[in-house]
């Protein structure tokens, strides 16, 4: 297996050496950058398995960087922040960022997250990986393609930049047609954990799935809100 590259981009010196301690005590090789500057041109010249991204970095902010790294990648996207408010986490989750920490925080957490995506983004689209060795890797629906093996989401022939959440949550739903379930049930299947901060984290992700894969966003066909209860996924299955 190659090894599994890890950019960090913070320019608090005491955390970047921290995580970066952490993190090649996982085996994993990791490059460190002090702005956002020099985090896409780190990106730029190396292959990166996950991204750790600082919200307030000179030269380029965290958030800018990240709208910039979504247009080429959708590899998973960590965002740090020393911020609290509620808007500067659904801004960050807004823009394509998987997950975000807030700071101070625990480090065993954050790594712990960090393998929990890289597990994801790494593991499950490989074959055989994702449930039973029988399960068809192909979900299809009204000219959608799901690739569960590649972890690719296409229409028409065309590629769809998902991020490893939004892939995720495609194929969460995909996988139960008609089912109609909560925010808390989508974050627990999804997010992998039990624990819903605010509702706002499955909203976000849910409006930008639906810009990328809906024909008209404002009118959803594939993935519809069912009032007081949650989300369902409707349509009708491609023939294969």
């Amino acid at each position: 297996m190659e090894d599994i590259q890890v950019l960090i981009a913070d320019d608090e010196k005491e955390i970047r050496e921290l995580l970066k301690t952490y993190l090649e005590r996982e085996m994993y090789k990791v490059d460190m950058a002090v702005n956002g500057e020099e985090a896409l041109r780190l990106f730029d010249n190396n292959k990166y398995n996950l991204i750790i991204l600082d919200l307030m970095m000179p030269k380029i902010d965290g958030i800018e960087v990240c709208r910039t790294l979504r247009n080429k990648t959708n590899v998973p996207i960590l965002m740090l922040t020393a911020k609290d408010q509620e808007i500067d986490k659904i801004l960050g989750l807004g823009i394509g960022a998987d997950d975000y920490i807030t700071k101070p925080f625990s480090v065993n957490e954050l790594v712990a997250r960090i393998k929990a995506h890289l597990r994801r983004f790494l593991i499950l689209g490989s074959e055989g990986s994702i449930g039973s060795v029988h399960e068809d890797t192909l979900i299809r629906y009204k000219g959608l393609t799901i690739d569960s093996k590649k972890y690719t989401a296409t229409r028409a022939g065309e590629e769809i930049l998902l991020t490893a959440k939004e892939f995720e949550l495609l194929k969460f739903f995909a996988s139960h047609p008609e089912q109609v379930f909560t925010k808390t049930q989508i974050f627990r299947q999804v997010w992998d954990s039990e624990y819903l901060e605010d509702d706002n984290t499955v909203m976000v992700h849910i409006r930008k799935l639906r810009k990328k894969i809906e024909e008209d966003p404002s009118d959803p066909k594939l993935i519809q809100t069912v009032w007081g209860i949650g989300y369902k996924f409707v349509g009708e299955k491609d023939e294969a």
